[in-house]
């Protein structure tokens, strides 16, 4: 894939690496002279290692990226059709997410980056999704955009590629934990989010009265926890009522979540566009990345609000939309064009706000804020 892009002449040509869940993930993105380039993108998922559990294992995680990191990259440099010296930087998710995945990642990136003398960018994953509409559309600075996932949901003005300032977010669930959940509890196989929005698409999105938690509290904070418990109590009632979980229920109960989210997601998007609208941006834009905007409903509905408010829509296409290397490779021609360079100090951060002027939204604790 190739887009045009500014003026920026450099030429940059940056491997990948990102490990941060269950996705092991390579990409090589080659940017200059008004062009960027997709060289490759290779994704080694892992959903047949968790689907026995209903989730993620960490450790089961952290194993496969430490056995597949090598094979994902070669993968990568052979579909580019390069060798690891013509590259010209490793970029590596350093956090947040899952230690012992991001441990995997940021060392192995630290044994190429001393054995071939490139140079190292640790990379925000936040900032990855963030910055992808960049990759692919070319939005200019500060653009909104609602970073919305397994593990984040937060609403957020890039103002530069290391400078983003919150509005709002989750306070408890993310929205693609919460579809995980629900599947979970419907007896659908993971990821969730496929899964549910397969089944609501033959569902009743009005039968089951499920609550739209914080629509009625001014602001862009969201919350999913209370959601997920309401689908719990919808589906024991059906089972009470019919001696199990028939297979209408379930698809009913699907749409009927997947409208809850899309909702809640909307209005406050609404909000977070006026509020972004108020900063007089000189091109507004409101973008959606993170793996929930992989889902149709939401993207259908997000596309029509930004109409309503005459603001520029962009969503990635799909395979950009999950974990991947190319938007960490991205991030990091971001970065090096900004002159930020790591060492072999690189730390692996489990927790790691984009905005860390803004307080605290999930907790902290001794590893500080959470994201």
């Amino acid at each position: 894939m190739i887009w045009q892009l500014g003026s920026d002449a450099t030429l940059q040509t940056v491997l990948g690496i990102e490990s941060s869940c269950d996705d092991t993930a390579a990409g090589i993105v080659r940017a200059g002279g008004g062009r960027v380039e997709i060289l490759s993108s290779v994704v080694a998922g892992q959903n047949d290692l968790h689907a026995a559990f209903g989730g993620v294992v960490p450790e089961i995680a952290a194993r496969a990226h430490a056995e597949r990191l090598d094979h994902a990259v070669e993968q990568a440099l052979a579909a580019a059709g390069m060798r690891l010296d013509e590259v010209s930087a490793i970029a590596v998710t350093a956090g947040p997410g899952l230690i012992g995945g991001l441990l995997a990642g940021v060392m192995f990136a630290k044994g190429l980056s001393a054995a071939s003398d490139k140079p190292l960018v640790g990379i925000n994953h936040l900032a990855g999704h963030a910055l992808t509409p960049r990759l692919t559309h070319q939005l200019a600075f500060p653009y909104l955009v609602l970073l919305v996932s397994g593990g984040h949901a937060q609403f957020l003005i890039a103002e530069g590629a290391d400078r983003f300032r919150r509005l709002g977010g989750t306070i408890d669930d993310a929205p693609g934990e919460a579809f995980d959940k629900v599947a979970k509890l419907l007896g659908l196989p993971q990821p969730g989010g496929p899964s549910v929005e397969r089944e609501a698409a033959s569902g009743d999105p009005f039968r089951f009265g499920l609550p739209r938690p914080l629509l009625s509290q001014p602001g862009c904070d969201m919350s999913f926890s209370g959601l997920k418990t309401a689908v719990l109590r919808a589906r024991d009632e059906c089972m009470a009522a019919a001696g199990g979980l028939r297979r209408q229920d379930r698809r009913d109960l699907c749409a009927a979540f997947q409208a809850a989210v899309a909702d809640i997601l909307v209005e406050k998007s609404r909000r977070a566009i006026e509020a972004y609208l108020a900063t007089d941006p000189a091109h507004p834009a409101f973008a959606v990345a993170g793996g929930v905007a992989s889902n149709q409903l939401l993207r259908g509905q997000l596309e029509t609000l930004a109409a309503q408010k005459g603001v520029t829509f962009v969503a990635p296409p799909l395979p950009l939309c999950t974990d991947n290397g190319a938007m960490i490779a991205w991030a990091g021609i971001e970065r090096l064009r900004l002159g930020l360079i790591d060492d072999l100090s690189l730390a692996a951060r489990p927790r790691w706000p984009l905005d860390d002027r803004a307080p605290a939204q999930l907790g902290s604790g001794r590893k500080g804020a959470k994201a």
